[in-house]
């Protein structure tokens, strides 16, 4: 494919209902959108990709001003450095072309993601059958933040069974943990549970989490600091709940270190941490050859971002559900056309590409920020 232009589109999306964690609260979320016009043979399409770093560095190294900047200084004139010295553009290619560029996955994830769009969309081919997908729909699961009481968050889990969802995710920390579980387990019974924990705890925090043993958790997610896998794998020997690694998981290369060091037992996959869907794609394969299950994470994306991450998780590793809810969970306008959760699944996309692409008025109303750069033709 030949890139014509590459446009960076921030766009501010108020929440439906204040998303609290261990690190922190979110009342918005502000999505960088990637849009590349390509072709090839005389035809023409769009591609769209999302980065899913936060406003500050409080998940991740990464941050939304940074990944912009890191796109429009350095990734996408590499991009069309590589393009214009002859070589060939495709998703496969974006990695070698940036290869550079120390760090910065969310960044070129979105970069990535918005090639392998075009790229499909010219061969008229959904993601879906692009990774082998057989399935037409996943189970959809849902995260639940951190709420001011007991009552608040019986609240917001009772709606979420009564819609339908297949999956509850606590987060937790220090203070809120113990009782917020058993809470849950004492009014909705047997559910399929699990807790979150964004590294909130140290090592030293082992017998309390043990306490954690009785409520018969699906998992219990990033309890210490990202870059210790060697802690996690001595929890790991000290607990019963099994332990699932997401922020310490950045690469193939660590998800094979924890899985060699017994660190987890589940992995959580989010492709923009992991440096995109090829990369994900190989963590998954990596999981399954070595007896590790695997379910795809969420960053409060976008239609866009969503609706590629329901394909990715139709893959047959991902054996718990995901972070794959339907947009009502925290926008009340998504940019695109509603992803929709009905009887505890979502369904993945049937157009080319992944399927699916922002409504021209909706965006028009939440862009805040574009940056458009032009790549003229060699």
């Amino acid at each position: 494919m030949h890139i014509d232009r590459v446009e960076l589109i921030t766009v501010r999306m108020p929440l439906v209902h204040p998303f609290t964690t261990s690190f922190s609260t979110q009342t918005e979320r502000r999505p960088l959108l990637v849009r590349i016009t390509a072709s090839r043979d005389g035809r023409t399409v769009t591609g769209w990709g999302e980065c899913v770093a936060l406003f500050d560095p409080s998940y991740s190294p990464e941050y939304l001003d940074g990944a912009r900047e890191m796109l429009r200084r350095f990734l996408v004139p590499s991009l069309l450095e590589w393009q214009a010295a002859g070589r060939t553009v495709s998703a496969e290619t974006v990695a070698a072309a940036t290869a550079h560029v120390v760090g910065h996955r969310m960044a070129k994830a979105a970069l990535e993601m918005a090639v392998l769009d075009a790229g499909l969309r010219l061969d008229d081919r959904r993601f879906a059958d692009h990774l082998g997908v057989t399935r037409t729909v996943v189970p959809s699961g849902v995260s639940v933040g951190i709420e001011s009481s007991i009552p608040d968050l019986l609240a917001q889990v009772g709606g979420f069974l009564d819609e339908g969802y297949a999956r509850i995710k606590l987060k937790i920390q220090p203070g809120w943990d113990i009782e917020p579980v058993r809470a849950v387990r004492e009014k909705f019974g047997d559910v399929p549970l699990q807790v979150d924990a964004n590294t909130a705890y140290r090592l030293s925090d082992a017998p309390l989490l043990r306490r954690l043993d009785p409520f018969d958790l699906l998992l219990i997610e990033q309890p210490l600091a990202e870059d210790d896998l060697r802690q996690h794998a001595l929890l790991a020997q000290q607990i019963a709940t099994p332990v699932c690694l997401d922020e310490s998981i950045v690469s193939v290369e660590a998800a094979a270190d924890a899985i060699a060091m017994g660190a987890a037992s589940v992995i959580n996959i989010k492709p923009g941490r992991v440096g995109g869907y090829l990369a994900a794609r190989r963590i998954h394969d990596l999981a399954e050859a070595n007896g590790i299950a695997v379910w795809c994470g969420g960053m409060l994306e976008t239609g866009i971002g969503r609706a590629a991450n329901i394909a990715l998780a139709g893959l047959p590793g991902f054996t718990l559900p995901g972070d794959v809810s339907g947009s009502s969970r925290f926008y009340a306008q998504d940019v695109t056309e509603p992803v929709v959760m009905k009887d505890g699944v979502v369904a993945i996309p049937e157009g080319p590409g992944f399927g699916v692409e922002p409504i021209a008025d909706v965006l028009g109303d939440v862009t805040i920020d574009t940056v458009d750069i032009a790549a003229l033709r060699s």
